[in-house]
């Protein structure tokens, strides 16, 4: 996890611009560099960095005496980087996995170079021979980027939003900063004034298809095909061992987000096992959230114990949670009701990890819900074909919500995320399946991944089939959520009159509630104007819901009563 910057074309004293890149610095407490193009005078990058491979010549941009022309400013890990050395014969100068990008591109261009990548990246390459400047991001857009281009050719691109806002320009403020899409990659021309023009953006991977290097996967072929039950739950063992297996590529200390529920439970059991497998020398350090006695604490604590990991509980108390909301907000660049909700205890969490511990490299559950059909609303899908759409619609937005929540809160306290859940082979191996192997069974929602997991032993049966609890709820006593602390903290915080006139003052996706105004006033006041970087709020489907709270669903209730 880094924070990368890059200008092209800038119009502007670099050295004031450079100001900007100085807003993502908790992305790379280690180090940072500025570096401006040979030949380009108002071209340069900037780089902080967070050690994690290769930490003596780990700094970027990455330049190598074999390709002098090109340039690379990239954020991520490439897991098979090993693997593509060796199948191709690459002469390696760093230990860098994000070397293998500028071996790959001078070897086949960008569309393989993108397509062979099994990781999760964000990356600006420059080919000054050739006059161009590449961008790209991974299938589900686990690490960011932001883009800004003006029609005369300035183009400013960033991990983060906000070194990008003020960016100063000849014409006017640089007003359209957008993401970048994930699963994409875009091709510009370098004009000789250091102005570029856009060519072309190409998806080059969709989350349902097998990628391309697969190839040069660690399990290259599984051992039986056919969707037979038995075939399939093997299969999903297999693929997600071998997605947390790759994971374990650091030179810093590994920990491990655990909230008790089957998701990070899973990737917790797991990555002990294979830790101890190849015998990592310390224990693996597990970190709950919640208020004293939640459902999450209690879970966690129980998981830790059958596991046996180094466990450190965070309790949140009410006024630390509402004093984080606007940090929060600030960090994560939306005002999505949900995301914000279920961001503040892992936001807390992440602190208390950077302070208090040596961990960095932390694991953690994120995309299992979207592809395993985890939310509650799935039990009410009008058909198995439905839910398969609908999870691939979730799978595609991630970038918007849980992924973007995960990033940001992490990486405003120098940790960096890792998500086996949305690995390219375990994802594209599960939206193959049949969708009728896929959705809720007798009441349960991911009844195939529990299923998958009864017999290995690796959890306590009450959690492997522990109800769906949200984030933002779990962390709270099950009398008094963190859902209805917030309302009635916020209660008091926006007067009736303004809810009441919230669609004349914010037009686009207009508040509906207290708390969604409260935290709209606070994205504007950081972010003003930018409200379009939200498509549209994260909602249940198929139910008449006004609140993303799985509380609030009659499901949910009527297991709660139970």
């Amino acid at each position: 996890m880094c924070g990368i910057w890059a200008l092209f074309g800038s119009d502007e004293c670099l050295s004031v611009q450079c100001l900007s890149a100085m807003k993502i610095a908790h992305r790379g407490p280690d180090a940072f560099r500025f570096e401006n193009v040979n030949g380009f005078t108002n071209c340069c990058f900037g780089f902080h960095r967070l050690a994690v491979v290769d930490q003596l010549y780990g700094m970027q941009p990455i330049r190598v005496k074999k390709f002098p022309y090109l340039w690379l400013c990239y954020n991520g890990e490439i897991y098979n980087f090993k693997q593509l050395q060796k199948q191709f014969g690459f002469d390696f100068q760093t230990l860098v996995d994000g070397e293998v990008i500028l071996h790959l591109y001078n070897r086949g261009g960008i569309e393989q170079t993108a397509s062979m990548l099994d990781g999760v990246f964000a990356f600006i390459l420059l080919d000054t021979a050739n006059r161009k400047v590449f961008l790209a991001r991974d299938t589900y857009g686990v690490r960011p980027l932001f883009k800004v281009l003006t029609d005369d050719g300035f183009l400013g691109v960033c991990s983060e939003a906000k070194g990008l806002i003020n960016l100063k320009h000849s014409t006017s403020l640089c007003s359209k900063v957008e993401p970048f899409l994930p699963g994409h990659y875009e091709v510009l021309d370098l004009k000789p004034s250091g102005k570029v023009a856009s060519v072309e953006l190409v998806k080059f991977h969709s989350c349902k298809d097998e990628p391309l290097h697969v190839a040069c996967d660690t399990v290259e072929a599984l051992p039986s095909a056919g969707f037979d039950l038995e075939t399939v739950k093997s299969n999903i063992r297999i693929l997600f061992e071998n997605a947390v297996r790759k994971r374990l590529m650091a030179h810093r200390r590994i920990g491990c987000l655990l909230s008790g529920g089957l998701d990070s439970s899973l990737v917790a059991a797991v990555l002990l096992k294979l830790m101890k497998e190849i015998n990592v020398n310390y224990p693996l350090q597990t970190f709950a959230i919640g208020m004293e006695n939640s459902p999450d604490l209690l879970a966690a604590r129980k998981v830790a114990a059958h596991i046996g990991s180094e466990h450190h509980e965070v309790i949140l108390n009410t006024e630390e949670g509402i004093q984080a909301i606007e940090e929060v907000i600030f960090s994560l660049e939306t005002y999505d009701i949900t995301t914000i909700r279920a961001s503040i205890g892992m936001y807390l969490v992440s602190k208390y990890i950077r302070k208090k511990t040596d961990s960095v490299v932390i694991f953690s559950g994120e995309g299992s819900d979207e592809l395993t059909q985890g939310y509650i609303y799935f039990h009410k899908a009008p058909s198995p074909e439905e839910a398969a759409e609908e999870s691939e619609r979730l799978l595609k937005e991630l970038y918007l919500f849980d992924v973007l929540r995960a990033d940001r809160t992490t990486a405003a306290h120098g940790l960096e995320l890792r998500v086996p859940f949305l690995d390219h082979r375990f994802t594209s191996y599960y939206l193959s399946l049949p969708a009728e192997l896929r959705i809720p069974k007798n009441g349960i929602e991911k009844y195939l991944l529990r299923l998958s997991f009864e017999d290995s032993n690796l959890l306590p049966k009450e959690i492997l089939w522990r109800p769906k609890e949200a984030f933002s709820d779990g962390i709270a006593s099950v009398k008094k959520s963190w859902f209805s602390i917030l309302q009635d903290y916020i209660d008091q915080q926006v007067d009736d009159l303004l809810l009441e006139k919230a669609a004349e003052k914010y037009p686009f996706n207009p508040p509906k509630t207290k708390e969604s105004y409260y935290y709209r006033q606070i994205f504007e006041k950081h972010y003003s104007g930018r409200s379009s970087w939200l498509p549209h709020y994260w909602m249940p489907r198929w139910v008449k819901a006004t609140d993303p709270s799985a509380r609030t669903l009659k499901h949910y209730k009527s297991a709660a009563q139970e």
